[in-house]
């Protein structure tokens, strides 16, 4: 087992890794900006032209500081999961978030060909998408935990949580299959995901309830590696159950029905961060994981953007398909190899 000078330096190199890769990103777009401009800007200095002054505070640096928020937010969501369902393959929206959160915005966005205008009125407003979002999510998460205060086993409440995912695909299938071809397009389109559409008001929003998922989330450590255990033997430590669940569910929740939210489903980093955290730190204290995660699934989410918004040129390509195209290979990557995945 590593030492803790061993994690120490392993920190200390990530942090560094993530703040190069903030720095990348900001200085990669359609438009070059000189490095030197770019740190000028964030400093509060001027710039040599004064329109790159606000491509960087109005767009690159809240899209980076977005995209360190996706990927740690996923990071650890698809972290929770893993240790509460003892599932490798267990990611952040296994629970029938993201499609809940799907379900509301097709419901706004697809639904007026059933329901006439009803729904169409609400895409005047710039946050109609996020608050479908969030309804749908927290809609799915109420039905979760309504179930999981009732049921004892664990394994029942991933299984329930498929359902309610099949469910909602279903009635999107339908909505979709009334639809319009522009209405399929906005529909299709926010599915790709996006980071670059947050102003700085929508971002303080995020990062608030970001922050309050996060919270909870350290605040479950204890529970989490006790969960490692096994049910059983952590019910004989003194740990109840039931609340521990119900907190790791609803940090997950806020985590991951928030990042669906405002950016769209994000697919694989979830998935993908926790299993590469464990092969660098090479345990299951989540006391160390957590942090790890965090910073891994920032500096992923960075690489992902900056290869999605093609340097120097006008093309942006869809962030879900790039972070899939990296996520995937990981996962098959670990599982070729066959190592012990430590849970």
């Amino acid at each position: 087992m590593p030492n803790s000078n061993t994690y120490k330096l392993s920190f200390l190199v990530l942090s560094i890794i993530l703040i190069i890769c903030f720095l990348a990103n900001i200085s990669l777009g359609s438009i070059y900006i000189p490095f030197k401009d770019v740190l000028h800007s964030l400093i509060g200095n001027s710039t040599e032209q004064e329109t790159w002054q606000h491509i960087i505070q109005n767009y690159r640096l809240p899209k980076a500081l977005t995209a360190i928020l996706v990927g740690s937010g996923l990071g650890i969501s698809g972290l929770l999961m893993q240790t509460l369902f003892r599932n490798p393959l267990a990611g952040p929206f296994v629970l029938g978030i993201s499609s809940g959160a799907s379900l509301g915005v097709a419901l706004v966005i697809l639904g007026s060909s059933i329901f006439g205008g009803v729904f169409m009125s609400l895409l005047i407003s710039k946050w109609s998408i996020v608050i479908a979002a969030s309804l749908g999510s927290s809609l799915v998460l109420f039905a979760v935990l309504l179930v999981s205060l009732k049921i004892r086993d664990t394994m029942a409440i991933l299984i329930i949580g498929l359902m309610f995912a099949s469910m909602t695909s279903a009635i999107v299938s339908v909505l979709s299959y009334f639809g319009s071809a522009q209405q399929l397009q906005q529909y299709i389109f926010w599915g790709f995901g996006s980071l670059g559409n947050l102003s700085w008001d929508e971002l303080m929003i995020f990062f608030m309830i970001y922050s309050l998922g996060l919270l909870i989330s350290l605040a479950s450590v204890k529970s989490l590696n006790t969960m490692l255990l096994g049910e059983n033997y952590a019910k004989s430590l003194g740990l109840n159950i039931k609340r521990s669940r119900f907190a790791i569910i609803i940090s997950t929740s806020l985590l991951a029905g928030t990042i669906t939210a405002f950016t769209g489903p994000i697919a694989f980093i979830g998935l993908a961060i926790p299993h590469l955290t464990r092969q660098v730190f090479n345990t299951s204290n989540h006391k160390i994981l957590l942090p790890g995660v965090f910073l891994f699934g920032a500096i992923v989410m960075l690489i992902c953007d900056s290869i999605a918004q093609v340097p120097n040129s006008d093309y942006t390509l869809p962030i879900n398909a790039i972070t899939s195209l990296v996520g995937a290979p990981v996962v098959i990557w670990l599982l070729v190899r066959k190592r012990k995945m430590v849970f």
